[in-house]
């Protein structure tokens, strides 16, 4: 029995993020309908339309029609789950909003996924990603070489909506499950980009600076060889650098070089000039040292680490032929997902009413009561379990007496561990492990992120904590995954955004480039933390636990699905630049008198409205068509350099034109936009002080979500939390003073580099 097998869902939405958070669920055996409009799905010729929409039905109806609308609200109503992203104020105009839906069917999930807010000024316009990238500052998040925002290739905000949506999904499924009662859930873009790119921001810190496209920080970064050809040296950590300067022969000024970043850059910059890109990346990796090479995404697709991993899945598509998609991004031991078709033409459904539910009481948080035990670290293991805290699990970050290697007073580390309560443990101290598995008798998942074969070294692996507890669920993340030569390695993010293809693709003909965002690590956790609640659904039918395993490779196809989706003759994906500034002249970021904006047409019509509010002479198509940094682009530059943004947007909006402000990172925590679609919460730590970051990854309106602790220092609860699982005062005494457990004045290790050069604001 998969996860979500029996459980119906009515998708109405289009696109990108809707169809694919349905998608996710779809692959564990969900029953989905697809509602599409007369002329299709907007993105019906997009080639990730069928990966978005597999195991799916696809059926018509025309919503202004009368019959059909009364077709579509029948459906929702005997579905488990109906899913939306019409823009604010449609659904209530078509009687498909959450209060009219539940009226008569109390049992009905109503997912809302709009593109952009919920509310105010910039929530209906037609679905851009770039303008919720200008609008939610993500945007300005990009290295750059200059000051301007960059247009993201990849619709990361949409892809982090659509895995946020499917982890919403599944905890409100979860929660039913003891109440009886459905309930209406809101994921928006919003919502998608405060998981992808929400960073916190400590009040009395200095702003983290904006980053740069090859790196910001010698030891992570890329680096160009002899031959021509970039990789990327990914020695995040101290010890993976210094095996990286004495693999170069450098050891002797290892010093000089770690106190004078400028300086290191210049050396390695040199050195690896010297040499073609194959000699490095073999001297690096006999040392042990992380990098990986530049490559584009079909090679990355076609290759052997894909293929070991199982993630590539082909077809025979009756239009487009021999069709290759990735396969399912977490593979659950009991209840495996599968892709058992491409969507198919159907009739609509003979659902019957659904079964009655005993309403019970219910929880006040979707994932109330249930234990995690968490011991990732850095950004894909730790904010999973943020995740989870965000939709009420209770979160125990556990860490040992060397601490989260990532760990900071900085905005990233803080970001990746809200809602926790830390708890130290030394699991090489004698009495230990007994104590950790007396924890997971009484807990519900273990969550970690160690290299290949770590856990099993330890002895905590799913086989050791299953023998202890047959409801555990046990979640693992690596880089590579569980088979094939590369499992073993260590990875990070960069080295999957190399090899992946997503730097090249930013990078388009020029030098490649690195996502600031750590699009793999965030992709992971979103990935994970469905991917538990998936297992916690199972639980509730089969009463049993499973293992979880997942893998920032596999996130590299995930966040990047609709652009590896393959076959012959498929039209290319697009590309970026230096400082890629849009796609054309109608579609890009222009800087105006006091700040910037961007504009998104699409359609003839629109850009058509553009040139005219512009005053400029040209044929619409070819502003459609032209270079984004050509002749006509330069033209409308120039016309909105000399026009204050404001009243520029205003003509622009007027005119039908898409259209939003560029926000600064920094500018986000103080945007009345924003602010009226309640992105961000003001909170304290306790130590640090006054902070801000996001509020929430989704909105319940009977059981809500959000974040109930602030950011624990290295053991900070640990004898609140050994209390609370029963330990007797004696014993937490005695591992203490054994050094089995620890509290923060223990811990050898408090504020580290985290990474910061990773981020900006």
């Amino acid at each position: 029995m998969s996860a979500y097998r029996g459980v119906r869902i009515a998708d109405f939405t289009q696109g990108v993020a809707g169809p694919m958070a349905c998608m996710l669920l779809g692959d564990f055996e969900a029953e989905i309908v697809k509602v599409e409009p007369p002329g299709g799905d907007r993105l019906k010729d997009h080639p990730g339309y069928p990966a978005w929409n597999r195991n799916k039905t696809v059926v018509t109806l025309d919503l202004c029609a009368p019959a059909d609308l009364a077709q579509a609200k029948d459906l929702a109503r005997a579905a488990d789950i109906a899913v939306f992203d019409h823009p604010p104020g449609d659904l209530e105009a078509l009687g498909l909003d959450a209060a009219s839906l539940r009226d008569g069917a109390p049992h009905l999930i109503h997912v809302w996924m709009p593109p952009y807010g919920t509310c105010g000024r910039w929530s209906r316009m037609p679905p851009r990603h770039s303008l919720l990238a200008a609008i939610s500052g993500i945007a300005f998040r990009q290295g750059a070489h200059g000051d301007s925002p960059i247009h993201l290739i990849l619709p990361i905000g949409w892809y982090g909506q659509a895995v946020m949506a499917a982890g919403a999904m599944g905890a409100a499924l979860y929660e039913r499950g003891a109440s009886g009662q459905g309930q209406a859930v809101t994921v928006s873009g919003l919502h998608g980009v405060s998981e992808v790119g929400g960073v916190v921001m400590v009040l009395d810190q200095p702003r983290l600076p904006r980053g740069a496209p090859q790196g910001a920080s010698p030891s992570y970064r890329l680096y160009q060889c002899g031959d021509g050809e970039w990789f990327f040296l990914a020695t995040l950590f101290m010890p993976f650098f210094r095996k990286a300067i004495d693999a170069l022969g450098l050891g002797a000024h290892w010093e000089v070089l770690v106190l004078n970043p400028a300086l290191a850059l210049d050396v390695l910059e040199e050195v690896f000039r010297s040499q073609p890109r194959r000699h490095w990346l073999g001297l690096l990796a006999d040392a042990g040292v992380p990098c990986a090479p530049v490559g584009n995404r079909t090679d990355w697709f076609a290759g052997e680490a894909v293929r070991h991993a199982g993630l590539r899945l082909e077809f025979d598509d009756p239009v487009r032929g021999p069709l290759a998609m990735p396969g399912p991004p977490a593979r659950l031991s009991a209840t495996p997902a599968s892709v058992r078709s491409l969507p198919t033409a159907g009739p609509l459904p003979a659902w019957g009413p659904p079964q009655p539910r005993t309403i019970g009481p219910g929880a006040s948080r979707p994932l109330e009561g249930v234990r995690v035990l968490d011991m990732g670290s850095v950004i894909a293991g730790a904010l999973a379990g943020a995740g989870l805290a965000n939709l009420g699990a209770e979160v125990i970050k556990i860490e040992s007496p060397e601490g989260d290697p990532f760990r900071s007073d900085g905005g990233p580390f803080l970001t990746c561990n809200r809602g926790k309560r830390g708890l130290g443990i030394d699991l090489k101290q004698p009495g230990a492990k007994e104590m950790f598995f007396d924890l997971v008798r009484q807990s519900d998942v273990v969550l970690d992120n160690y290299r290949f074969g770590v856990r099993k070294r330890l002895g905590v692996d799913y086989e050791a904590l299953r023998q202890i507890n047959p409801r555990i669920i046990s979640c693992s993340v690596n880089a590579y995954g569980d088979a094939g030569p590369r499992a073993p390695l260590p990875g990070f993010d960069p080295l999957l955004q190399a090899e992946g293809g997503m730097m090249a693709a930013q990078g388009g003909d020029a030098e490649p480039v690195l996502h600031t965002i750590a699009v793999n690590d965030v992709a992971t956790a979103g990935v994970v933390a469905f991917g538990i609640i998936s297992a916690l659904n199972a639980r509730r039918r089969t009463g049993e636990g499973q293992e979880v395993i997942t893998s920032l490779l596999a996130q590299s196809l995930t966040f990047q699905l609709g652009e590896v989706v393959t076959w012959e003759g498929r039209p290319p994906a697009p590309s970026g630049g230096i400082d890629c500034v849009g796609l054309s002249p109608a579609h890009r970021y222009y800087e105006c008198q006091d700040g910037w904006l961007a504009v998104a047409a699409e359609t003839v019509a629109e850009a058509e409205a553009l040139l005219t509010v512009l005053g400029t002479q040209a044929d619409p198509a070819d502003a459609l068509t032209a270079p984004p940094e050509g002749p006509l682009a330069g033209r409308l530059a120039a016309t909105l350099a000399g026009r204050p943004r404001a009243a520029a947007l205003d003509a622009l909006e007027a005119a039908g034109v898409p259209c939003a402000p560029c926000v600064r990172g920094y500018e986000a925590y103080d945007d009345p936009w924003l602010a009226e679609n309640d992105v961000f919460v003001a909170w304290r730590h306790p130590r640090l002080g006054e902070a801000v970051g996001v509020r929430s990854y989704a909105d319940f309106d009977r059981t809500p979500g959000g974040f109930r602790h602030p950011v624990p220092d290295a053991g900070e609860h640990t004898r609140q939390v050994l209390a609370e699982f029963g330990l007797a005062p004696e014993r937490i005494e005695a591992l203490l003073a054994a050094g089995a457990v620890f509290e923060p004045a223990a811990a050898r290790s408090h504020l580290r580099d985290g990474g910061a050069a990773l981020f900006t604001q």
